[in-house]
């Protein structure tokens, strides 16, 4: 199949004549801020109900399996499955227009949140805020890859990509303090809206900052499309990937597998510190989130500066094989962590896991926005973003527990759970990745091509 190169037209708010230039790196970096900022905002809403467990529970009186319900299905599932038709209008249309009804979306959301009386209320509120971050990421990479040149790429996605931990980070270490610090000021009344309980004072105060959060998007500036294939692609973005599947199909299931045992990470550490070295929620609470912040944020920056350094020269699957550095030199701190007797050295090596894990963050957007052409790049994220999260977060912690109660004797075995399932899964995605290089070596070429630019 021959593909041919079309011009296409600028999707901006103004005419580019310059078509060809690449934005000036203020506006790019400027806009790799301001969604890095809306990436962190949307983490610190999506977590915030994690720590308002019981307030909820007891104000509402619903059970635990209810809770799961909020905390799990009402954001996941349509977080996941909202993000394809998203994604579908981010390549079709204008990115900063859909990233910002969206983020104004969640945070009112996450407002209303604040303002249910009742489970269905909060369930649907859930919704919407899973709805309104669908809209995010898609769209944010494929922006962000018609800012930057390929050479400079890996490292603005990685600074976008720092937004998870740096709102996982900041929930876990100050949302208890400023939770309790709400707790006892006690109840508030609002005109029009009546008393609200401490829980739902939270909500509206992490959600109404998104409000300011989305006017950055009225400056920030539309990039005109780059490397926008004019055949093959016609047929959908399903019929593409499955045409270059020795890319795809092993690529996104390896970045899946490996979310496995990150997602375990995070759901079961906290137990491991707790179980095996009597920490409290709290103590636990600080200490991740400071690892988090200071050791998997800079291992994300990392990612990205030597994905582009290695890009620069001369190695087309430098995102790819920057992974595989670090999915290898992470596995033993994935298997000692929750294994360690002392819990210094178990927190250096769960540093030194969440280190490596960091500089992986960012790299399978870099890998899946080399080798998409443009008006199906976003789209190819939202299937990525689908496949993963059902592979990681249906199964990781899962897959995790069974193995505990089933097969090793109950709660006390979580750790080694947690290391066999981290090791193996870090293992085979290690493998599936070095198996892919060659033909992903190969896509990249191809995409070259559309971009008519190295």
């Amino acid at each position: 199949m021959t593909i041919t190169i079309e011009s296409p037209p600028p999707v901006s708010d103004s005419p580019a004549p310059a078509a060809l230039a690449w934005p000036h790196p203020a506006w790019g970096w400027f806009a790799v801020a301001a969604l890095m900022i809306a990436y962190t905002s949307s983490f610190i809403d999506r977590q915030i109900l994690s720590l308002l467990v019981e307030p909820i529970r007891a104000d509402l009186t619903i059970s635990d399996t209810q809770f799961s319900l909020l905390a799990g299905i009402a954001f996941s599932l349509f977080y996941t499955v909202m993000g394809i038709p998203l994604a579908k209008l981010a390549d079709r249309g204008s990115r900063r227009w859909i990233i910002l009804i969206g983020i104004v979306v969640w945070s009112v959301m996450t407002v209303a949140c604040g303002l249910a009386n009742s489970f269905w209320a909060l369930f649907a509120a859930r919704i919407g805020v899973g709805i309104g971050e669908a809209a995010l990421s898609p769209a944010a990479y494929s922006m962000i890859s018609d800012y930057f040149p390929p050479r400079q790429r890996a490292r603005a996605l990685a600074v976008y990509s720092m937004g998870p931990y740096i709102g996982a980070g900041l929930a876990l270490m100050i949302g208890g303090g400023v939770i309790d610090l709400i707790a006892r000021s006690g109840s508030m009344t609002l005109p029009l809206v009546g008393v609200l309980a401490p829980w739902q004072q939270t909500f509206v105060l992490v959600g109404a900052p998104g409000l300011l959060i989305a006017a950055l998007f009225l400056v920030v500036r539309e990039p005109a499309r780059r490397g926008v294939v004019a055949a093959g692609v016609e047929a959908g973005v399903v019929k593409f990937m499955l045409t270059r599947k020795s890319t795809f199909v092993p690529m996104i299931l390896a970045f899946s597998i490996f979310g496995m045992a990150g997602i375990s990470y995070l759901a079961w550490i906290p137990a491991v510190l707790i179980r095996q070295h009597g920490w409290t929620p709290a103590e636990v609470g600080f200490a991740y989130g400071a690892i988090l912040l200071f050791a998997a944020t800079p291992g994300v920056l990392i990612g990205g500066w030597l994905t582009d350094a290695m890009s620069n020269r001369g190695r087309k699957d430098a995102p790819l094989y920057a992974a595989i550095l670090a999915l290898v030199a992470s596995i033993p701190f994935a298997i000692a962590t929750p294994l360690l007797g002392d819990v210094r050295w178990a927190l250096a090596s769960l540093a030194a896991f969440s280190f490596f894990a960091g500089v992986m963050n960012s790299l399978p957007a870099t890998a899946l926005q080399s080798v998409a052409p443009n008006q199906l790049r976003a789209q190819i994220t939202a299937i990525y973003f689908l496949v993963g999260n059902l592979i990681s977060l249906g199964l990781g912690p899962t897959v995790v527990a069974a193995i505990s109660d089933t097969l090793l004797g109950g709660p006390q075995s979580i750790g080694l759970a947690l290391a066999i399932v981290s090791g193996v899964c870090i293992s085979l995605a290690s493998f599936m990745l070095i198996r892919t290089l060659p033909s992903f070596r190969t896509s990249v070429d191809e995409a070259r091509d559309w971009q008519g630019s190295h």
